[in-house]
């Protein structure tokens, strides 16, 4: 058995990771803004359409992160990570999407 296959698969496993945390991070720092116009009708504000457009944003923006969630509340998430950035790499491939890789 060739010995740089295992190196190789494991060098591209955590590229692969790599790249979905930082696209999780960079989502993550996107949704800040959240919680302030989530409490404004409980601070006896109204919401502007603005608002109401910007609170219907986020929650896209979260929806698109809910299988890293799923993923890391689950017992043994940590283990699975791994195997969700793959499919979730595979599923961009299969849109046509290029995978992102910022350097």
């Amino acid at each position: 058995m060739n010995r740089k296959y295992p190196v190789a698969v494991l060098r591209q496993a955590f590229a692969l990771a790599e790249r979905e945390r930082k696209f999780l991070l960079r989502e993550l720092t996107q949704v800040r803004g959240l919680m302030p116009l989530l409490m404004k009708p409980r601070n006896k504000q109204r919401w502007t359409p603005q608002d109401k457009a910007e609170i219907r944003a986020q929650l896209r923006r979260l929806s698109n992160l809910s299988p890293y969630f799923v993923a890391l509340v689950m017992p043994g998430g940590f283990v699975v990570l791994p195997a969700l950035t793959w499919w979730l790499d595979r599923r961009r491939a299969r849109r046509g999407l290029a995978p992102t890789h910022s350097g």
